[in-house]
């Protein structure tokens, strides 16, 4: 979907929305449960998320090397191998040396919980097929014996993660790619050397439907692994978007999506960039909207440069992942912001400190944060806005910390106040109401510190 076109009328109205035609796809649910984990869902503002597995040790994409049709541009960290045969063994035979002897989960999820995130979205299985978790459907995971970590008291990552994550009162999101680029159901094992791979399956579903039925209930199996085995789940993130009917590939989501309901009545999907029933969660990736959507989204945007492990990767200033988070609640959004652990199972220092400083932040403006809804004028070049009940904030952005605070601050918004705070500081701030806005008058103590992430103003 191309989630970044203006808003115009459209055909199809949700709440009393006109939608944008990227948005007419989006389906709400008519079950009361799913409307209500839908407002859930958009109180918590801010996910945790993490793509990890073997393929952290070569500190190059996820997965998409192994793709021929992404060479181009997954392979330009590729430096030590020109073979393509040789270098798909060496990334494929990367579980025969995952070893991530420092892997903390309870770490993780205080680090987490303290830098104010409210839930966790982690990639139980990627593209390339290799399973975090114990399941049984293949020996291509983390706890069987041609993986070295398979004797660690943590082997099975998913269940210790999931459980150190909902023990600091994190809501789960689980990763599930719906392609599997090692088993033998999506790519042939005689097809993947000396081949030119893509992103599909090796063979045509249409053509051999009894190996694609052993893909689809492979699919189904390892869904129900998680949804059965490894407690409670809030939502289900699908991706691989290719895997869908209208492309031959057909994997019957609606029955195993109604089985898994079965056990949890709660579970949102994410089938992304699909549409119909089973997406319930819009999710642009590595961007932010141009304009507000109106129906459930989360961008999912990483805190350095790639959703995988970099060595010495550059991280996103403080103040832009705050400028991030600010902007996609004001346009009616969540933000699953990617961290990516070292090959060890640790968590950058760098990223650590950016997630702590962001944890401060939110502990002093986090009522403007948590639990708002978008309000116009939504987000406009540095300022933005939220509401809670008959409270408005109003963000109000500077690019640095050299940035001029001025005494007098103009705010676009057109409904009457009775007060403004500047939240966390100052109450009853003097303040004057034009048709044009507000503007509001800084005190002393406010004006002689260098420029803060941002202004956040109450407006009773």
């Amino acid at each position: 979907m191309k989630q970044n076109e203006s808003i115009t009328q459209d055909d199809k109205i949700v709440d009393g929305v006109h939608l944008s035609s990227d948005e007419k796809e989006w389906i709400k649910p008519n079950d009361p449960v799913l409307i209500e984990r839908l407002e859930w869902f958009k109180d918590q503002k801010l996910g945790f998320m993490m793509h990890w597995g073997p393929h952290a040790q070569l500190g190059t994409f996820e997965s998409w090397p192994l793709s021929d049709d992404a060479a181009e541009w997954s392979r330009k960290d590729v430096d030590w191998e020109s073979d393509t045969d040789v270098f798909k063994k060496q990334y494929i035979n990367l579980n025969k040396s995952f070893n991530p002897i420092r892997f903390q989960p309870e770490e993780w999820a205080n680090l987490a919980s303290e830098a104010g995130f409210k839930y966790f979205l982690f990639t139980t299985k990627h593209h390339d097929g290799f399973c975090l978790w114990d399941t049984k459907t293949t020996n291509y995971k983390s706890t069987d014996p041609t993986c070295p970590f398979h004797t660690h008291k943590y082997a099975d990552i998913v269940k210790h993660s999931f459980n150190a994550f909902r023990e600091k009162g994190l809501a789960i999101s689980a990763y599930f790619s719906k392609a599997d680029w090692y088993t033998p159901y999506y790519w042939e094992r005689d097809k993947v050397f000396g081949h030119k791979t893509n992103r599909g399956p090796s063979y045509d579903p249409t053509q051999n439907p009894e190996l694609w039925d052993k893909f689809v209930k492979f699919t189904h199996e390892q869904i129900m692994e998680l949804i059965t085995d490894y407690g409670r789940i809030d939502m289900l993130w699908l991706d691989a978007g290719q895997v869908n009917p209208n492309n031959h590939q057909d994997i019957r989501l609606g029955e195993v999506v109604a089985k898994a309901r079965e056990n949890q009545p709660w579970l949102l999907t994410a089938d992304r960039t699909v549409g119909g029933p089973y997406e319930n969660i819009i999710t642009p990736e590595q961007t932010v909207p141009d304009k507000p959507i109106f129906v459930p989204w989360e961008s999912c945007i990483t805190m350095g440069t790639a959703f995988s492990y970099r060595y010495d990767d550059d991280y996103k200033p403080t103040r832009q992942l705050i400028h991030l988070l600010i902007e996609v609640i004001s346009k009616g959004g969540n933000l699953a912001l990617n961290v990516a652990p070292q090959p060890d199972g640790r968590i950058s220092k760098n990223a650590i400190k950016r997630m702590k400083k962001m944890g401060e932040w939110l502990k002093k403006y986090g009522e403007a944060v948590y639990g708002t809804r978008m309000t116009t004028p939504y987000f406009m070049d540095h300022i933005g806005f939220t509401k809670k009940d008959n409270k408005v904030y109003s963000f109000y952005l500077y690019e640095s910390e050299d940035s001029l605070v001025k005494k007098e601050i103009f705010i676009p918004y057109f409904e009457r106040v009775n007060q403004v705070d500047v939240v966390g500081d100052v109450e009853n701030l003097e303040y004057t109401q034009t048709d044009r806005g507000i503007t509001v008058q800084l005190p002393e103590l406010l004006l002689n510190e260098k420029a803060p992430y941002a202004h956040v103003f109450r407006l009773t």
